[in-house]
């Protein structure tokens, strides 16, 4: 007998936790220097869901890399 592999369904994933380090302070281009998210993405996160959350945690990456923070 073959068992179908145990899928968790969307609605019942944990969210995604925010990257906030509550060091809140936009630089000149709008970005948080401590979870480097940008002001839209900081007030939109409550209305997110995990896969929107997963893309903004890369952007965040991203960005921080660009800034010499992390390499």
């Amino acid at each position: 007998m073959c068992k179908q592999p145990v899928t968790t369904p969307v609605a019942a994933q944990h969210p995604v936790q925010s990257p906030c380090i509550s060091v809140c302070a936009l630089n000149a281009e709008d970005i948080c220097e401590g979870c480097f998210r940008s002001a839209e993405e900081i007030s939109r996160w409550g209305a997110m869901n995990n896969g929107e959350r997963h893309r903004v945690l890369k952007r965040c990456t991203e960005r921080a890399r660009q800034m010499g923070r992390i390499w």
